[in-house]
Parts: C-alpha cells; sequence; structure tokens
C-alpha cells in the first residue's frame, strides 16, 4: 500500500502521542516513586527535617522543660542548693502563703508597675514630638536612646548617687528652685517612687523608638482626608494614631510587665538591704536573698513558682482584654 501525505502524518501523530503518553507515565511514576515513604530518596528527606527539627526540639527539652519540671519538684522539698532534698509536700506553699515579707514583695513589684503606664505615655508624646521635623530631631533620639543601651548596674549606681539625700544631684535641682528635698532611698514614702522614676527614665527610649517606627508606618493619606473632613489634631490623634499604634501599645504593655515582675538589680543595687522597713523588696530580690544567703532554696523555688504563675495569669488576662478590644474595634 504506498504511503500517502495524510497516512504518513497520522503515523507521526500516533507516534508522538504515543512517546508523549510514554513520557507522562515515566515522570508520574517518578513522582511516585520519590513520593514514596520507602524510597531512598524520601527517607533521606525525612533524616533532614528530623535533624533540623531536633535542635530546637532538645533545645526546649534540655533549657525549658526539664529546669521548670525540676523547679516544680524542688518546690515541694527541703534543700538547700547542694545536699539531698527531702519532700515535705506543700509546706513551702503554706509557708509562702503566711509569709508577711513575700506578700509585702509582690506588692511592692505590683506598685512599682505604675511606671508602665507613665512611661508609655511619655514615650508616644516623644514619639510625636521626635516625628516632626524639628532641627536637631536625630541628636535627641540618640540621647533618649542612650539609656537603653547602657549597663543596668552602672545606672542603678549613677542613680544612687543622684538620689543621695545630703549631695545628691536631684536634690540640688530641687533647692535651686526653694524645695528641700527628701532622702530618697532611705524615706519610706519616697524610696519606690523614687525607684520608678528611674525604671521610666531607663525605658523611655525604647518604647519611644517603637511608637515612633508605628507612627511613621501610618498612611498619610488618613491624615490627610481627616484634615479635608474639618478633623482637628486632636481628634485625628484619637481616631487615627492611637488605633494604630495599638499592636505596639499591647506588646509594650505585656513585655512591660513580664520584666516589671522580675526587677532585680536596682533594688540589689540601689536598696541592697530591701530598703527601709521592706519598702523597695521586689519578689525577684527576696526569691534570690532566700535561695542564695538563707540556702532555702526549695522555698525559693515554690515562691519562684507562684510568681511565674501570677505572670502568666496577668499575660494571659492581657491577651483576652486585648482579642476583644479588637473585635469591639473591628
Amino acid at each position: 500500500m504506498p504511503l500517502t501525505p495524510s497516512t504518513t502524518h497520522a503515523q507521526a501523530s500516533a507516534v508522538a502521542g504515543e512517546s508523549a503518553t510514554r513520557a507522562h507515565r515515566r515522570e508520574k511514576k517518578s513522582r511516585l516513586h520519590k513520593d514514596d515513604p520507602r524510597s531512598p530518596l524520601h527517607r533521606t528527606e525525612r533524616r533532614w527535617a528530623l535533624a533540623f527539627v531536633a535542635a530546637p526540639v532538645l533545645g526546649f527539652l534540655l533549657f525549658t522543660a526539664y529546669p521548670l519540671g525540676y523547679a516544680i519538684y524542688a518546690s515541694f522539698t527541703r534543700w538547700n542548693g547542694l545536699g539531698l532534698q527531702v519532700f515535705i509536700g506543700f509546706d513551702n506553699y503554706v509557708q509562702l502563703f503566711n509569709d508577711q515579707y513575700f506578700h509585702k514583695a509582690l506588692f511592692n513589684t505590683f506598685f512599682y508597675m505604675i511606671g508602665i503606664p507613665i512611661g508609655l505615655a511619655l514615650s508616644l508624646l516623644l514619639a510625636l514630638a521626635l516625628n516632626r521635623k524639628i532641627p536637631g530631631r536625630t541628636v535627641f533620639r540618640t540621647i533618649y536612646y542612650i539609656p537603653v543601651i547602657s549597663s543596668l548596674a552602672a545606672i542603678a549606681i549613677l542613680w544612687q548617687w543622684a538620689y543621695n539625700g545630703d549631695f545628691g544631684l536631684v536634690n540640688q535641682v530641687l533647692a535651686l528652685f526653694g524645695i528641700d528635698g527628701p532622702n530618697w532611698l532611705a524615706s519610706t514614702t519616697w524610696a519606690k517612687p523614687a525607684i520608678i522614676i528611674m525604671a521610666v527614665w531607663k525605658g523611655l527610649g525604647y518604647s519611644m523608638l517603637l511608637y515612633l517606627a508605628a507612627i511613621q508606618s501610618v498612611p498619610r493619606s488618613l491624615y490627610e482626608a481627616a484634615s479635608l473632613d474639618g478633623a482637628s489634631a486632636f481628634q485625628r490623634f484619637r481616631a487615627i494614631t492611637l488605633p494604630m499604634v495599638r499592636p505596639v501599645t499591647f506588646f509594650l504593655v505585656v513585655t512591660n510587665v513580664i520584666g516589671g515582675a522580675q526587677i532585680f538589680t536596682e533594688i540589689n543595687i540601689m536598696t541592697p538591704t530591701g530598703g527601709p522597713e521592706f519598702s523597695t523588696a521586689s519578689a525577684v530580690w527576696y526569691i534570690w536573698r532566700q535561695a542564695f544567703r538563707y540556702q532555702q532554696m526549695g522555698y525559693a523555688t515554690a515562691m519562684a513558682v507562684v510568681l511565674g504563675l501570677l505572670i502568666l495569669v496577668i499575660t494571659l488576662i492581657q491577651f483576652r482584654l486585648n482579642r476583644r478590644n479588637s473585635f469591639i474595634i473591628d
């Protein structure tokens, strides 16, 4: 039978179709072979994936889960940190709930948190001011941020000298206005406010920087539209700036509460005995004293567990309130 152009074209099409089908089958077979759990390639990829995941998992188990579990167990023992642990049940917890010094330290710790809203308000005002085109704003930003990167111990020593009742810088400045300043750190009335002032000053630059970044990320079109509608500066601040920086505020509140509950260095340097009548002692400072000065490691661990639970509860409440406020605003 003689070949015609039409039959030749049909045969070529059939051969091409068969080749494409075979290629598709080979590709599908290769893909199935790759995804087959029994294939060497799949096993190799799985081993590498487990190797990458193992590092953070082992780190969590060794440096978080195990110490936490051991601390919880130690809180039920009488232990000096070196000798044998004697299991005593809930005696440590009963003791701390009846410990007036621990109650006082907890009260002082939460009293220090009064400085959190004060510091956030001042930081937001500074961020609004430094967001304007004023001469030397870069220098001012640097000056306000220097305390953040400075040593906390050095700053505590500096403020301890500034608060001195006889020759301190704070009282010298007050004397220029005819005010006789108190002996700040030796007064039950003024010792805690003095530490709050120092803590606010120390963290002002960090909060200001975050607020400044949040303000600069707000679209200018929102302010322009509000201005065209006749909104005043305060109305623009209340309706645009505050809602837009609310995530930063939430972050700062959570981190400041967690950090404020762990305040220690300032207390230990500025008032190493816990202040007059135990007026400046914080919970962490009291835990440290019981653990390393009086070798009551089991009792101190019980206090640390209680403090950790309080911080956890407060943080969860903050997340719940933030979620509820977000729903209301939306």
